[in-house]
Order: structure tokens, then sequence, then C-alpha cells
């Protein structure tokens, strides 16, 4: 297992652990894309899978359906609490617990496949949860995650985001999520330690009323996005400012009624 040390980021990941219990809305607009990540991985029956930041379970469930033997890892409580009743309401079983993606509790090689579905990359030091999911990868086992370009709306989103957000005190600012998005970044991170690279291309789709509509369920859903609305809730000219900069942003994602949000799978095996 990882070794135990003074976490840089462990104030970051407590915010973090407090932003994402908004999410939990969400988790519908996930659910295709999840068999999505599913099918690209190649689970199947017998398989034993690791979720790494599994969030509300739509990605271990999706898993589990399909036969596997699933364990999943979250930050928050409270949306591992919701992974659950999901369980419990498909029928199937999984192994949820609270943890850390950049100290994953859990032996050398203990699974088939990992995956994760927009979580590791809020891993704030990208190169710790990625040995980290590697370590628990058996050797020739499949590593699978979907993540946010950088060109597009969502990962904008989080830049936008971290523009507006100071770094934790005394460390680095966190790798941007977005950066797992960019083909060359996730070859240069792998390296040696895969082979068979592939990347595979999606979209999420999430009706929106209006953009109104849309920001203001973002506001309660995405965590850090409501953080920043909350903490600039006395300063209305910049709030304001902040607001429209989304909206342009995200204009460029929405059309009939609904935003379209491309995403990138990768899929590699462990050398």
């Amino acid at each position: 297992m990882a070794a135990q040390h003074a976490d840089p980021f462990a104030q970051y990941k407590a915010a973090q652990r407090e932003a994402w219990a908004s999410f939990l809305p969400v988790e519908v607009i996930t659910t295709i894309p999840a068999a999505k990540l599913i099918k690209f991985a190649q689970v199947s029956s017998g398989q034993t899978v690791l979720d790494v930041a599994c969030g509300t379970g739509v990605v271990a469930v999706t898993a589990a359906r399909r036969g596997a033997t699933v364990s999943g890892l979250d930050l928050s409580p409270v949306l591992l609490e919701r992974a659950r009743y999901n369980v419990d309401l498909a029928g199937v079983t999984v192994d949820f617990a609270e943890g850390d993606a950049e100290a994953l509790a859990y032996p050398d090689a203990s699974f088939d496949v990992v995956l994760s579905q927009f979580g590791h990359i809020f891993a704030p030091r990208p190169q710790v949860a990625l040995s980290e999911m590697l370590r628990v990868l058996k050797v020739g086992g499949r590593l699978a995650f979907s993540s946010w370009p950088p060109e597009h709306f969502p990962g904008r989103m989080f830049t936008l985001l971290a523009d507006y957000s100071p770094p934790p005190a005394g460390t680095a600012p966190p790798a941007p999520p977005a950066s797992w998005g960019d083909p060359t970044t996730v070859r240069e991170r792998l390296g040696a330690a895969v082979v068979d690279l592939t990347f595979g291309r999606g979209t999420l789709t999430g009706p929106a009323l209006s953009l109104t509509h849309f920001r203001v369920a973002q506001e309660k859903t995405i965590g850090p996005l409501g953080k920043i609305v909350e903490s600039l809730e006395n300063d209305a000219a910049k709030l304001a400012k902040f607001r429209a900069e989304f909206e342009a942003m995200a204009s460029e994602a929405y059309d009939d009624n609904a935003m379209r949000m491309p995403f990138l799978m990768t899929r590699a095996t462990k050398a």
C-alpha cells in the first residue's frame, strides 16, 4: 500500500470532499457515459474492478451488472451513501469505501481493471494518483478513464474556476483537471508503464431550458463552482462578470435546449 506521509493537499481535499457533496442531481446525465466507459474498458463477468473517485456509483453499478466483482472509492461520504442506494436498487453488490485517489487502500495488483469517470482528474497531483491506480492494477490489466478535453466547455469551465480560486496555501496549484483530456499529456504521463494505449470519444448531453437555467443548476450541483459563487456574494460586480463569462463559454456548447459536452476516453494495458 502507499506509504503514509503528511499530505500537503489535505486542506484542499477536505474542501473538495465538502464541495462535491452537492453533485447528486447530476448523476442522471452521467449514466450513459458510464456505460460507454464500461464498454470501452471491455469489462466482463468475473473480473475484479476498481472505480476510483466513484461518486454516486454509476460506473461501479454498471460494471457490477456485467458480472464483475467491483470496489468503489470516493472522498465524499454523501456521494457514497447515494452509491450504496443505487447498488441496492440495482440488485447488485459493490464494496464501497471512503478514501483518496492519491492513497488507495488496496494491496498491489488487486484488480483486473481500474476505472475512473471524470473523477481521478481532480486529484491535485496527477503522477501520484496515476502511480496509485497502476500500483493496484495487475500486470496485463486495463486502466480506463473518461476526462474533459481542455478545448471544450467542461474543460474550459474548470480552467475558469481555477482563475477565480486561490491555490491552497503553501503548495503549488493543483494540476488542471482538463490536462487529463489532452492525449499528448496522457501519453507523457503514462509513458512506458503501459502498452496498447487507445483513445475514444463520446459526448455527454444534458437538457437545459436556457443558458441561465443551466448556470443556476451548475451552481447548485458542481461544488467548486458553488464555492466560487458563495465567495463572490459580497462583490456584485465581480460575481456578475464571472457569471457572464460562464454563460458566454457555455453558449458554445448549447443548442436545441441541450448542452453537448464532448469527452475523451483513455484505455491502456499495464506493462
